[in-house]
């Protein structure tokens, strides 16, 4: 079918984008499975009041992930085939994904303190399922944890139940400025609220461009077939 340089140009853009939301999709999708399923964090699914945070946050992003992947795979046919029922179908999903998104991130910056107070009872939950023995397997998020956030359990430098798992460090001066792990948690969340906004909605503002690209397309098909009516 043919279509002007800007429905071309637009064609691509969809088409990339959902290449990538796909592989986005495909990324969160595999790694809920794996938080829900792996040795090292399954046993958080048993519930308790401090992991019931984790427990649907890891069911919401297979679901955003299944959501994604398909959204994606619907997109990527309606700009491959010009179809205008696919491209409808994409245009309205992604809008209320991308809504859906910038409401996310904005309740994220205005209530950061109290997600950062949850995620510190919750790994405060993980640290005393390991140090009880109840789970010796939780490690591995432990491990996660403590890497990712250069700290170490709840007494930093003088941490002595999970010092296994805690980063290796330079010498014994580094080891003595390890800080403990609920305060870094707290902290990040306090001071990272206006990036997780900008993230949220930049990804928003994504999806509007595709969105726009998407409503050009249909619309330069649209006036194709009624050429081709007229014509014939």
């Amino acid at each position: 079918m043919a279509v002007s340089e800007c429905g071309l140009l637009c064609k691509y853009v969809l088409i990339i984008f959902n290449i990538l939301f796909g592989l986005l999709g495909i990324a969160m999708f595999g790694l809920g499975l794996w938080l829900r399923f792996s040795s090292s964090t399954g046993g958080l699914f048993n519930i308790d009041f401090n992991t019931r945070q984790f427990v649907i946050g890891v069911t919401v992003l297979i679901s955003i992930g299944a959501v994604m992947v398909i959204i994606s795979a619907v997109g990527d046919y309606g700009a491959c085939s010009e179809n205008k029922t696919a491209l409808r179908v994409f245009y309205f999903t992604v809008g209320l994904l991308a809504i859906a998104v910038i409401l996310a991130g904005i309740l994220a910056y205005f209530y950061s303190d109290k997600v950062g107070d949850e995620m510190s009872a919750f790994y405060m939950t993980v640290y005393a399922k390991y140090v009880i023995k109840e789970n010796p397997g939780l490690s591995v998020t432990l491990k996660i944890f403590h890497n990712a956030l250069h700290c170490c359990g709840i007494g930093g430098s003088l941490e002595p139940f999970v010092r296994d798992t805690c980063p290796s460090t330079e010498g014994f001066l580094h080891a003595l400025l390890i800080p403990a792990c609920p305060m870094v948690i707290e902290h990040l969340f306090k001071t990272r609220a206006p990036v997780v906004l900008g993230l949220f909605i930049g990804t928003g503002v994504l999806m509007f461009i595709t969105m726009a690209c998407s409503r050009v397309l249909m619309k330069q098909i649209r006036t194709y077939e009624t050429a081709r009516i007229y014509f014939n």
